[in-house]
């Protein structure tokens, strides 16, 4: 059943989902009155203990166990709602009104007096509901993840996927163009793939950088390419030969390989280009992942001795607004990072070109 249907049938979601809610927010909100819906509870009587042992017992879409830190956020977000319900008059006036109608269930006389201490104990029950320490999710924490879950390549591994491809076709020179520009920027597979010509030769204080225009969270940042700026006419190489001047950097080839679509590759085809060109690493032929060139990205600018913020700051993670507010802005210089790994652009043979 859609938020919006529940919003029409459940007297539930009247109170506890806001016509404001955000998707992640609406879509726990929802999951909750479905199951106080389900188990006969009127909103302002929540059991968060037996809503945390459902979420981690059958909480998800088909029926099995939430992650702990999945359940966690669910249920975080159901006591935030409550927290703003509390503050809110007409939750107060509702809570009067119903007690009105409880007392004489109780044998008790209905006088305002009664009614506001009968209100006062339902926000209380609900305020000892929703406490942190009432329903809590231990959320495991490990100190160690095995390689597959944190895989960095080592300058040879990335050479040797750079490679992989080969330049004498022309879908070997768009992957080989990929994974060196995801290699030497560490953009996500999204943003590579939303990647315009003009992206590609920007500047940040008289440095060659990549504008990613719309990153995660609709935010736009400028990537300085440092020594690694050879990846520039590699993918240059790429769009001379597909005849691309302007538009979507990276797209799809046609069936035979000798023609180019005209609309931008997707996501997914990122995640197949990388999916076809398997490397050895440890002894064993593994598949390489997007996030594994972005972790690669961040792993070579650590040990070429860019501080952290200056990382963060490239990468676009959702936490650098908060670092920035430390450090200030940072120059450009400490973000540039070494050269690591390198594509000779002079392999490219002079048919592609």
């Amino acid at each position: 059943m859609s938020t919006t249907a529940i919003a029409h049938e459940s007297p539930n979601a009247r109170w506890l989902i806001p016509d404001a809610a955000g998707r992640n927010t609406r879509h726990r909100l929802a999951k909750y009155v479905r199951w106080l819906d389900a188990q006969g509870k009127p909103w302002y009587r929540p059991d968060l203990v037996a809503y945390r042992n459902h979420l981690l017992s059958e909480g998800s879409a088909d029926g099995s166990a939430l992650k702990a830190s999945s359940a966690a956020a669910h249920l975080a977000t159901v006591r935030a709602r409550y927290r703003r319900l509390l503050r809110q008059d007409e939750v107060r006036d509702a809570l009067l009104a119903m007690a009105a109608e409880t007392l004489p269930r109780l044998g008790q006389e209905d006088t305002p007096a009664n009614r506001k201490t009968l209100a006062d104990e339902l926000v209380v029950r609900i305020q000892n509901a929703i406490h942190p320490d009432t329903a809590r999710v231990t959320v495991p924490v490990s100190q160690d993840k095995p390689d597959e879950e944190q895989r960095r390549l080592t300058p040879r591994q990335a050479n040797d996927l750079m490679n992989a491809p080969g330049v004498d076709t022309l879908r070997g020179l768009r992957d080989t163009a990929i994974i060196s520009l995801m290699l030497c920027t560490g953009i996500r597979e999204a943003e590579l793939a939303a990647l315009k010509v003009e992206d590609l030769r920007t500047h940040l204080d008289s440095r060659l950088a990549l504008n990613v225009r719309k990153g995660k969270g609709c935010k736009q940042r400028v990537v300085p390419y440092g020594e690694l700026d050879w990846a520039v006419p590699v993918v240059e190489e790429w769009l001379e030969a597909a005849g691309i001047a302007s538009g979507p950097v990276f797209r799809g080839i046609c069936k035979g390989g000798k023609k180019v679509q005209s609309g931008a590759i997707s996501v997914r085809t990122v995640q197949y280009v990388l999916a076809s060109y398997p490397i050895m690493i440890g002894g064993e032929v593994v598949t390489v992942r997007p996030y594994d060139l972005r972790r690669t990205y961040a792993r070579r600018l650590y040990d070429d001795g860019v501080d952290l913020p200056a990382i963060q700051k490239n990468l676009g993670h959702a936490s650098v607004d908060t670092t920035l507010t430390y450090i200030g802005d940072l120059d450009v210089d400490q973000r540039c990072p070494g050269e690591a790994y390198r594509f000779e652009v002079s392999a490219v043979p002079v048919c592609t070109r």
